[in-house]
């Protein structure tokens, strides 16, 4: 079983992943997967372009976890989608020194449940759970993928909304 973990940058898949390496789960950081499927630098944005679509053809599934951005392009059997409340992601990347350009675009992204949208488009949402992370420690996160995996919990989907945010962006 390949389970993705995904989300808008900020919302903790990279921590995530590194506490499930922890305790020992397989984890492959898709952001050591992408280099050469990287068709530019988009520097105003401070991003990467790349070629998804390629890169999920060309990309060998595992058993165990996928975490990144893009996971929600690869054939997993279960998404995760990490989740944070607008305002509190813009803290988050302003603390990791994210230009206000590139914070509003990912806080507005969140807003708009635009991973979550891609995501059901691709997969329906009787593959999907969404996790808040927005007050959640990365163990109590993790716990919480752990239980959904194990199907100790079930799956939710489409709870959260962040809507009213979007009027700190018109």
């Amino acid at each position: 079983m390949m389970y993705g973990i995904t989300g808008t940058p900020g919302t903790g898949k990279s921590s995530v992943g590194k506490e499930l390496s922890r305790r020992g789960h397989r984890v492959v950081h898709l952001v050591d997967t992408i280099q050469p499927y990287i068709v530019e630098q988009d520097r105003e944005r401070g991003t990467a372009v790349v070629d998804e679509g390629r890169w999920a053809q060309e990309f060998v599934p595992v058993d165990g976890f996928v975490e990144g951005h893009l996971a929600h392009y690869l054939p997993c059997d279960l998404i995760i989608i990490l989740r944070c409340r607008p305002d509190v992601l813009e803290e988050r990347l302003h603390a990791r020194g994210y230009a206000w350009l590139k914070i509003r675009e990912n806080a507005e992204s969140e807003a708009m449940d635009l991973i979550l949208s891609e995501t059901a488009a691709r997969f329906g949402d009787g593959h999907i759970h969404e996790i808040d992370t927005t007050f959640l420690t990365i163990r109590e996160v993790t716990d919480r993928v752990e239980r959904v995996v194990t199907g100790v919990d079930p799956l939710i989907c489409g709870t959260l909304d962040w809507s009213e945010y979007l009027e700190r962006y018109t």
